[in-house]
């Protein structure tokens, strides 16, 4: 036994046992949050529970999210103290009728409850889903006679509908947004001459004729957009509640409609497809509960983006000169001492930095320089895209430093002895032999950074990351990429779906399906770096020999 601890294969067996632990728990905890969210998006059935005791009779329309069998004296409000009930969490929708989404309900005086076939669920712009039967379709005031047909009649119209919204949309988003855009910068351009006292009449004359042709072109579209609502506000259907009411629902505020009880498994699978696309390609709505997360996603990806270009020359840089040009001392010893304390500082310390430093001070100075025009309304000195991907950059730039410095001390000397020996000075053996072959450990420290940098959330909150960002930083508008506006983050919306939502059951399963997307956007960058560290690896592989 003893010759056996002194082999150390013991502690081959625990390390192995450790890893093999913490594969399964992260798996686990991945496999978890991917059934938990991915499951959101799927149609699942609906079911109409009948109530019935001495005194009255109840119709609830719901759909299951989870059941439980509970001990009966634990429950309040019900007379029965022993034995078990079930009780079922269960989603009713129709937040604007009866002031929340979920209930609980018991299943003392159920009578039974069955899917009918002809029940609906419309996903609607506000108020969240509505749950009912479709009693008839309207076209104005007048109700369209297809008995025969009703449901396809409705989806017809709800499809004119849709593409009649995408088109209102396309206009105020594209056109009309460019011509406010370009209005606004006009204001601007005659306010920073009027400031320099360079307005002369021909340049006045310029801006009021490009100012006109501007607002002619504004009142065409305007114009057709009229005409587009008008035309949006021509369907709406009747339907009947779970207590009988009927109600009139205008066809502009249902985004999709379905009878899921109706659905065959493929009908399912295709349902299941299309809303989740819809979740990675569409804005959010109601709070972020409702509608999807592109913003986020963009964000998150653009600000990992613009940290890389920023922390890689900046910490290349730097450990290149500890390494090659600086005289090994007292200093350079602390000045490694410092990045390497740098690297266990708190992240929103480097968020409160960001705000002081970047924002008020650089971002204050390049208004009153650049912007004067824009004053008292801030351009730079506001949080933004630029400062949030300086902030990360200076809180990743350790990583860097300290990767690069290891890729540069493993590269032997006799290659830079050679490449001097031949003639090349110090820099061109430098650029050409020396940084080539430590690329892949500069690609290792970027892998690290970017992975560190992706799931930030405490210092992005205090330098440009917002609960909803109407517009993306990057668009059709010069100068296109836009590093002074706001922007969206998948951590930060997690944090506010998961804990400031108003609607908790609702935004419960979005967290979870967030979550994973972070995680998938995390692991898809972290792996366009590794395979290009890869080849890198393989390319110089030979000279390293």
């Amino acid at each position: 036994m003893k010759n056996w601890f002194n082999s150390g294969t013991p502690w081959i067996w625990l390390n192995a046992g450790a890893i093999s632990i913490a594969l399964v728990a992260v798996f686990g905890l991945l496999f978890l949050i991917l059934i938990r969210g991915m499951s959101h998006f799927w149609p699942a059935n609906v079911e109409a529970f009948y109530y019935q005791n001495a005194e009255n009779s109840l119709t609830v329309i719901a759909e299951i999210i989870e059941s439980e069998t509970v001990p009966a004296d634990t429950v309040r409000d019900i007379d029965i103290k022993e034995g078990n009930i079930t009780r079922y969490l269960v989603k009713t929708g129709n937040r604007d009728l009866l002031g929340s989404d979920f209930r609980w309900l018991y299943d003392i005086d159920l009578v039974r409850y069955e899917q009918p076939d002809n029940v609906m669920v419309l996903e609607r712009i506000e108020w969240g889903n509505f749950y009912g039967y479709l009693n008839s379709v309207y076209e104005y005031d007048t109700k369209v006679s297809n008995e025969g047909n009703l449901w396809s009649e409705f989806e017809s119209r709800l499809k004119r509908s849709a593409d009649i919204r995408q088109q209102i949309l396309d206009l105020e988003q594209g056109e009309i947004g460019a011509i406010n855009y370009q209005l606004e910068r006009l204001r601007l351009k005659e306010r920073r001459l009027i400031i320099d006292n360079e307005l002369s009449d021909s340049a006045l004359n310029k801006i009021t004729e490009k100012r006109k042709a501007l607002k002619v072109e504004y009142a065409g579209l305007l114009k057709q957009t009229q005409v587009l609502y008008r035309d949006i506000n021509r369907d709406s259907i009747r339907a009947t509640v779970m207590d009988g009411k009927v109600v009139s629902i205008p066809l502009e505020k249902i985004v999709k409609a379905w009878q899921p009880n109706k659905f065959t498994l493929i009908e399912k699978l295709n349902f299941y497809v299309s809303s989740l696309w819809s979740f990675i390609v569409e804005n959010p709505r109601e709070a972020n509960t409702e509608g999807g997360i592109f913003p986020a996603i963009f964000g998150t990806v653009m600000m990992v983006i613009l940290m890389a270009i920023l922390v890689t020359p900046f910490g290349v840089i730097a450990a290149v000169y500890l390494r090659e040009y600086a005289r090994q001392g007292v200093v350079i010893r602390l000045i490694r001492i410092a990045v390497n304390n740098l690297a266990g500082v708190p992240s929103i310390v480097y968020g409160v930095f960001g705000l002081g430093f970047f924002v008020y001070f650089l971002g204050g100075n390049i208004d009153s320089l650049f912007y004067p025009e824009a004053q008292p309304a801030p351009t730079f000195g506001t949080p933004g895209l630029l400062w949030s991907s300086l902030t990360l950059a200076l809180l990743t730039l350790p990583v860097v430093i300290v990767a690069t410095e290891e890729g540069l001390s493993r590269i032997p000397v006799s290659l830079r002895e050679g490449s001097l020996g031949l003639g090349a000075t110090k820099v061109e053996t430098l650029w050409l032999v020396v940084l080539p072959m430590a690329s892949p450990a500069i690609m290792t420290g970027l892998i690290l950074a970017v992975a560190r940098a992706a799931g930030e959330v405490a210092p992005l909150m205090l330098v440009g990351v917002v609960k909803l960002a109407p517009d993306l930083p990057l668009d059709g508008n010069f100068p296109f990429l836009h590093l002074d506006r706001k922007f969206m983050h998948l951590g930060f919306h997690i944090y506010d779906v998961g804990f400031q939502s108003p609607n908790v059951e609702a935004a419960r399963p979005l967290v979870y399906a967030t979550s994973f997307l972070l995680v998938v956007v995390i692991v898809g960058l972290n792996l366009t770096a590794i395979n290009l560290r890869n080849k890198l690896r393989e390319k110089y592989r030979a000279l390293d020999n």
